[in-house]
């Protein structure tokens, strides 16, 4: 599949890409690094584009922001709901914390090895950096806490990770039953990937809220509230930043200045008093 995959690329890149410079090898693989191979040897010099991939991801917050274990357990949900496909184009091969829970879990049910796939030096060198720009798809957030599944269990996904997901019934339901208005999970999630991967070029491929009435008329009120917060986390960083300039730089100038001018009028008026 991957030459196929590769051979219909590199037909989508000698037809279109003089016109199209940003390219996702694939949105929401629950699976590319030979396409963004192909593309820079072949066609970059000549079309200047961008190849990417777009990873969709939930933030997961710790249930207790004091317990050292809740912030273990979700930062290994954002690892192997991101971090699965994001770290080995970051990195070059899985999450550590991936690697030995999935490992464990296998030992656990009488494999000789992992059932998560094992990458040998060669391929982690191919697929290392093997990406442009980073595509996040982003709508809502988790409280993660610890959860031990038993091992009389089918194994899999979601058993590997030990953990478990709520929600707090304070947040806006929009519509979807998985699917909660939790604006501030988006810019953690963000400052994760911006710390985790090097402060990768971000491109916001999915946010948005489902249907939540059926209407006759345009009646879509939290669609614009979801939005409008969500954009909002999202341009908290440059804010932050902008604040600072005016905070360090700003203030003390304009605090100078009318330093200078009080000095300057009080020696006009002591001049003329005299």
């Amino acid at each position: 599949m991957i030459s196929y995959f590769n051979d219909y690329a590199n037909l989508c890149f000698e037809k279109f890409g003089d016109r199209v410079k940003y390219w996702i090898t694939f949105n929401n693989p629950w699976t590319h690094a030979k396409v963004w191979h192909s593309y820079n040897k072949t066609w970059r010099s000549k079309q200047q584009g961008m190849v990417g991939i777009s990873l969709t991801s939930a933030w997961g917050e710790p249930v207790d922001l004091s317990s050292k274990k809740d912030i273990e357990v979700a930062e290994r949900y954002v690892q192997f709901y991101l971090g699965w496909f994001a770290n080995p184009i970051y990195s070059g091969d899985y999450p550590e914390v991936m690697k030995n829970y999935v490992g464990r879990k296998s030992a656990e049910q009488g494999l000789g090895t992992s059932r998560l796939p094992t990458f040998s030096v060669q391929e982690k060198s191919y697929i290392k950096g093997t990406s442009d720009f980073l595509g996040i798809s982003h709508f809502t957030t988790r409280y993660i806490t610890q959860k031990n599944y038993s091992t009389l269990q089918r194994p899999s996904y979601h058993t590997d990770h030990d953990l478990a997901e709520l929600v707090d019934s304070k947040w806006p339901d929009p519509g979807s039953k998985w699917l909660y208005s939790v604006p501030w999970g988006f810019r953690r999630l963000l400052n994760f990937v911006k710390t985790q991967y090097g402060n990768p070029l971000i491109y916001v491929t999915e946010n948005g809220v489902s249907e939540k009435l059926q209407c006759i008329q345009l009646c879509d009120e939290w669609r614009i509230e979801y939005l409008k917060a969500y954009i909002n986390e999202m341009l908290k960083d440059p804010l932050t930043t902008h604040m600072e300039m005016v905070t360090e730089i700003v203030v003390p100038t304009v605090f100078t200045l009318c330093i200078l001018i009080s000095a300057i009028l009080l020696m006009f008026l002591l001049r003329k008093h005299s």
